[in-house]
């Protein structure tokens, strides 16, 4: 009897939980029918030049609704939407072309007008879709009810009369348990026919994270070259001449005592450089700090070790994977290497969060600006790093500065690990 009660209860949570989804589902889409009149009223406005401030705003206010939109697929029916949006240029320019590059940037994607029309079609289907779970639930509810009344109270029955429609009234409560997911289910798919990429967007992206790929390969092997560089150069030459050193002090101990413990301080100081050459070498593959203390803790450590201050704003609820964690924590070193080498500034600053799905990083400087990527520069090494994790980096960098690298990393947050 408790097994039947309890199961009952997740029963009725679920099917109520299904209900006021569907509500908000057909709410919103009725609240997006004014952001389409204006998106639309903007864009009508470009030819007078003012289109070309507000367009992207307000239709980035309707493709932040989209995503709203994939979310819930994705969380409520398990139906995953890519977002098929085109990536943002990162070269620099001066403040009048890149707004005109930001409108063109949204205006010139395909899949900003099918946003668009999603926001039209998405009307009609989630208030069918959506309120028909609720339908079901108050219609089965109200027969019920008003059959009890009916038989405890001998007040006047209003439900419907008829073997037939009873039954098929009652069967309303059980359909809503049962097709009331699958609706919701039924009006993400029909989103995702619209939201998700299409064949040639898809196309575009397997190329780009082709291209990504072979440049993580690069990176890697180029990384891997430095490594034995390092070693063969470093410790490796060291330690031929410690071992020389040890081997001499041995064939000199009985005949010159004093050389040999010459010798042998020698060697000590050799083992003791090549032990640091080492544990340099460990934390340019992978500092023991990130490892200790993560990202938050790591950007703090090196921020102590420049010659200049750095601003930090750092909120991180938890920690992100390893990889996406070193990505990161390097992305920030070369930022930070290239403020002290190249900027003559005075202050730098490091912002740090994590905003819906993406670990957002700006670096900031107060120098003398003009940066920008080039070929072998720091900046390109920062954007090819993070290609490989599906990353991006923008670079606004007027002359006389500031600059500001945004960098931004999709990942997962985990529980913070101690």
């Amino acid at each position: 009897m408790m097994d039947f009660a309890e199961r009952a209860k997740r029963v009725a949570w679920q099917t109520l939980r299904t209900c006021l989804r569907g509500m908000l589902l057909a709410v919103t889409a009725i609240a997006g029918l004014p952001l389409l009149v204006v998106s639309l009223a903007c864009v009508l406005l470009l030819p007078a030049g003012l289109g070309v401030v507000l367009a992207p705003k307000s239709l980035l206010v309707v493709r932040r609704q989209a995503d709203l939109q994939r979310r819930w697929a994705l969380e409520w029916s398990g139906v995953t939407i890519a977002a098929p949006y085109r990536s943002r240029s990162t070269k620099p320019t001066n403040r009048l072309f890149r707004v005109f590059r930001r409108c063109w940037w949204v205006l010139g994607d395909p899949a900003t007008w099918r946003d668009l029309l999603w926001t039209l079609v998405n009307v009609p289907v989630s208030i069918v879709l959506g309120l028909l779970p609720a339908f079901l639930l108050v219609a089965g509810t109200w027969t019920v009810m008003d059959d009890v009344g009916t038989l405890l109270s001998e007040f006047n029955n209003v439900a419907p009369h008829g073997f037939l429609l009873q039954a098929f009234f009652l069967s309303m409560l059980p359909a809503c348990a049962i097709g009331g997911p699958w609706l919701l289910k039924a009006q993400a798919v029909a989103a995702s026919s619209l939201l998700a990429p299409t064949r040639k967007e898809m196309a575009a992206r397997v190329g780009q994270l082709t291209e990504s790929r072979w440049d993580a390969v690069d990176a890697s092997a180029a990384e891997l070259r430095r490594i034995e560089r390092d070693l063969h150069d470093g410790a490796q030459a060291r330690l031929v001449s410690l071992g020389m050193n040890i081997g001499f002090a041995e064939q000199m101990v009985r005949d010159n005592p004093d050389l040999a413990l010459t010798l042998l301080a020698e060697a000590r100081a050799s083992s003791g450089q090549a032990l640091s050459e080492l544990r340099a070498l460990v934390r340019g593959i992978h500092p023991p700090v990130l490892a200790e203390r993560g990202l938050d803790g790591a950007v703090r450590a090196l921020a102590l070790s420049l010659p200049l201050p750095v601003d930090l704003h750092i909120e991180l609820a938890g920690r992100p994977s390893a990889p996406v964690e070193s990505a990161a924590y390097f992305a920030i070193a070369e930022a930070l290497a290239n403020v002290v080498k190249h900027s003559g500034a005075t202050r730098a600053w490091v912002q740090l969060q994590y905003d819906h799905g993406k670990l957002v990083t700006i670096v900031g400087d107060d120098g003398t600006g003009g940066a920008h990527p080039r070929t072998g520069g720091g900046l390109q090494g920062i954007e090819r790093r993070l290609n490989a994790f599906d990353g991006m980096v923008a670079v606004t960098s007027p002359a006389g500065g500031p600059t500001q690298v945004t960098m931004e990393l999709p990942c997962e947050l985990s529980l913070a690990r101690t």
